[in-house]
């Protein structure tokens, strides 16, 4: 296991618990300060989700996929196996500065995108 997490940090998490134009899609995005794009959607008839990361074209397609949420921070954790997905890394944390509203609604996107296939892990309090 790597010692460093891959970081970044985030002005907004943008989170959408179930977009109507989007076949419901449940998506959770955010860029961070350097530009670099993280989207983690799903769609509610599928059982696995996408992460798009980075510079990357093609959206990666997972399983057991682990999000835990904090006030200030969400870390997102794939298996090994699904290390490319994070640039080789398996884990993401991103700093965010989300209110308590913002909080809610990005909590309520993370248990649409993995309910039955991943782990949701509520820090909030």
């Amino acid at each position: 296991r790597q010692e460093f997490s891959m970081q970044m940090t985030t002005a907004l998490l943008i989170a959408n618990p179930c977009d109507d134009e989007e076949d419901n899609m449940a998506m959770l995005c955010c860029h961070s300060e350097q530009g670099e794009m993280f989207l983690m959607s799903r769609y509610p008839d599928e059982d696995e989700l996408e992460i798009t990361f980075g510079d990357v074209d093609e959206p990666s397609v997972l399983e057991g996929v682990k999000a835990t949420l904090s006030p200030t921070r969400l870390l997102i954790e794939v298996s090994a196996n699904d290390a490319d997905a994070l640039n080789g890394h398996d884990d993401l944390e991103i700093f965010h500065c989300a209110d308590a509203d913002e909080r809610a609604e990005i909590e309520h996107t993370l248990q649409n995108i993995l309910k039955g296939t991943g782990t949701y892990v509520s820090e909030l309090g």
